[in-house]
């Protein structure tokens, strides 16, 4: 079985159906909550449903706001506009969760991925 993930409205279909087509579980916001909901319930709605929130919304990496250690896991994607840099990451995410595939690991940090590193936070 493979890991479990939240995806923020922000996040293109590419990339649900990249998760999805690699064997992972991907609950899609607006199935769940509506599009515009607030950042806490966001990353609340993620905790309820037992999964690790993927994001574009840089706000998720603020460690003060969001401290990974109470979370079951917060990717944010960063992109900074350039959407030519979706496939890039794209492919440095799933290498990485295919090299990492238990929900345990992402328990209670923060990953930042960029198109030439992961950050790890905790």
């Amino acid at each position: 079985m493979g890991l479990r993930f939240f995806t923020d409205h922000c996040i293109p279909t590419l990339i649900d159906d990249a998760l999805t087509d690699n064997g992972h579980e991907v609950y899609i916001l607006r199935e769940h909550i509506p599009i515009d909901s607030i950042d806490q319930v966001v990353i609340d709605k993620a905790q309820e449903m037992d999964s690790i929130l993927v994001s574009l919304n840089g706000d998720f990496s603020d460690i003060v706001t969001y401290p990974p250690s109470r979370y079951k896991g917060i990717i944010s994607l960063k992109v900074k506009n350039h959407p030519e840099d979706f496939p890039p990451i794209l492919d440095k995410l799933l290498k990485f969760i295919s090299e990492h595939p238990e929900m345990k690991y992402f328990n209670g940090k923060l990953f930042q991925v960029e198109i030439h590193r992961i950050r790890i936070r905790k």
